[in-house]
């Protein structure tokens, strides 16, 4: 889930500073976007008590007091996340920008207080959102601009479930529960595609375990072919990186860079619309339209599917248990920071398999 950055100080001694800076204006408008979030929340628990809560969004909100009481269990640190929900009173809560080069698979990121490196700015005015996003655009970035119905703030508030996460799909709606929570649990600095690729996983086989529990076969069943489906989405991903990879460590001219990209591009297409397609199980791939490589667009693919065979690796090690995985991994990843992390795991995984 996309991170947010609220400072506290914000609403204090601006002065001139206000109107002079971009990134004073945007904090400000953060933390008041995130003070009215704070505002309108309500006690989930109230709100399932209440005969005038609508069925459908108590069963919701029921599930997700059921799914934190089993994340407890799984020895994940819940908090006070989603204990509370708020009504935002919009369909899109945020925009997320992403930006990379045109000839290279990096993002660009920005940096911000305790989190460290993040590779994206999420928005809460559109506006805004982009004009930063034309800014990259005339420095001939591939940019990406992009939807988000939720955040996390690591647990530096009580973060509300919002009505922008809340969907009818209940599988989706548990793993969106134990994905939030795993961040609370366990998080790296500046290592931003490892933390949303451990809470991908933690969100899948959580879930899973979840549905399994309560004697859902179908729905347990519905939450590991998904967590499968991210896996040979994460293998389509780094497969189409490497080929963009090989071309961009050619530093082709500008004629080369178009050419090979639309080559590259075709690929991807033919191997959505066929290989890919053939093997996943819950997501539908159709018929994909003309679009070009988007070097932004894959970097935001590959966040939340970066070696993710790596965690069901761990997961395997671990005996199927995903309460040791969590632990285990958690104890593992003790000081480690950026890139580390998926070192780290890599050499546990290796020694895992000689034993």
């Amino acid at each position: 889930m996309i991170l947010l950055v609220v400072v506290a100080a914000l609403f204090a001694g601006y002065g001139t500073a206000y109107l002079a800076s971009d990134d004073v204006r945007y904090l400000t408008r953060a933390g008041i976007e995130e003070t009215h979030i704070l505002q309108a929340r309500r006690p989930i628990a109230a709100l399932v008590a209440d005969g005038g809560t609508d069925p459908a969004l108590k069963g919701s909100l029921q599930l997700v007091l059921d799914s934190r009481d089993y994340a407890a269990r799984l020895g994940l640190l819940a908090k006070e996340t989603y204990t509370t929900y708020a009504e935002v009173g919009r369909d899109t809560l945020l925009l997320v920008l992403q930006a990379s080069p045109k000839d290279c698979l990096c993002a660009h990121t920005w940096k911000y207080p305790i989190v460290g490196r993040i590779p994206y700015k999420g928005f809460f005015d559109s506006r805004a959102a982009q004009r930063e996003a034309d800014r990259f655009a005339a420095r001939g970035y591939d940019i990406y601009l992009r939807p988000s119905g939720a955040f996390s703030t690591l647990g530096w508030f009580n973060d509300p479930l919002l009505s922008t996460a809340v969907t009818g799909d209940s599988v989706e709606l548990a793993a969106t529960v134990f994905h939030e929570i795993a961040h609370n649990t366990l998080y790296v600095k500046s290592a931003t595609p490892f933390n949303e690729s451990f809470a991908q996983f933690v969100g899948y086989r959580s879930a899973e375990s979840f549905f399994s529990s309560r004697g859902d076969s179908a729905k347990a069943k519905q939450a590991a072919d998904r967590w499968r489906d991210e896996i040979v989405l994460g293998d389509f991903y780094s497969a189409l990186a490497s080929r963009l990879q090989a071309l961009y460590d050619q530093h082709p001219d500008s004629a080369a860079l178009e050419a090979g990209r639309s080559e590259a591009g075709a690929w991807a297409r033919a191997e959505l619309e066929g290989p890919v397609a053939e093997r996943l199980r819950t997501l539908r791939i159709g018929r994909l339209p003309e679009r070009p490589v988007n070097n932004a667009r894959i970097t935001a693919g590959r966040i939340y599917r970066t070696r993710l065979e790596l965690f069901e690796q761990w997961y395997h090690a671990h005996g199927g248990d995903i309460r040791g995985s969590v632990a285990s991994l958690d104890t593992l990843m003790q000081g480690a920071v950026g890139d580390s992390a998926y070192a780290r795991l890599e050499r546990a995984v290796g020694d895992s398999t000689k034993q």
